[in-house]
């Protein structure tokens, strides 16, 4: 019997989300490992006042768990939208989600070295480069999914995909100035990364019917 390209079609997009979520879940799951312990030593300061030293590792886990979870959301709806796929938007694909797995490196670095006055602006430099490759990576998946490839569904409400492009569009540019902020102030820097995951995490606003 021959099979059915609409079923085989639903099957291999459903592979393609599988697979994403579970990179997203690994990824943001490897943030947690880069919280040490403070190690158990006799006559070392209270235990209170180690964990407070650790704020910088706090803080990182906090920004990429929320980034990588914005990231899965919107990864998300946009899978929500797309009808099939094809050996570019797999690949592209493959980059975000590179970038996405990575990027608990970066957050180490940052959190380790953003007590050294010294190399702390390379630490937020190197951290926000990461963060805009992401951008980067994914607006080309859109982009891609919904102008070059046409990989959308066929009755999707163009508005509704002209609202999210000229929602995501900014990302990278923005991901890409709070980078370059770190040169002047890493504070300025990352308190512009805050602000994005916050501005991120609002919900989109819903197109209005079309006449």
């Amino acid at each position: 019997m021959a099979s059915d390209p609409t079923r085989d079609t639903v099957r291999e997009t459903a592979r393609i989300e599988a697979f994403s979520d579970g990179v997203f879940a690994i990824a943001i799951t490897l943030l947690v490992l880069e919280i040490k312990v403070p190690p158990a030593v006799e006559g070392a300061r209270r235990l209170v006042t180690e964990l407070g030293q650790l704020w910088p590792s706090y803080l990182g886990f906090v920004m990429s768990f929320t980034v990588i979870g914005i990231m899965w959301a919107n990864h998300h709806n946009v899978f929500k939208l797309v009808r099939r796929s094809d050996p570019v938007f797999v690949g592209l694909n493959t980059l975000l989600l590179m970038c996405v797995s990575f990027l608990p490196f970066p957050t180490a670095v940052l959190a380790e070295y953003l007590r050294v006055p010294a190399e702390r602006t390379t630490a937020a430099l190197v951290y926000g480069g990461t963060l805009t490759v992401t951008a980067l990576a994914f607006n080309a998946l859109w982009l891609y999914a919904s102008r070059w490839g046409g990989l959308l569904e066929a009755r999707v409400d163009r508005e509704q995909v002209r609202t999210i492009t000229r929602r995501y569009l900014p990302g990278a540019p923005l991901y890409l100035l709070a980078t370059l902020l770190a040169l002047w102030s890493v504070a300025a820097s990352l308190a512009m990364h805050v602000g994005l995951a916050v501005l991120y995490m609002l919900p989109e606003r819903k197109s209005g019917s079309r006449p």
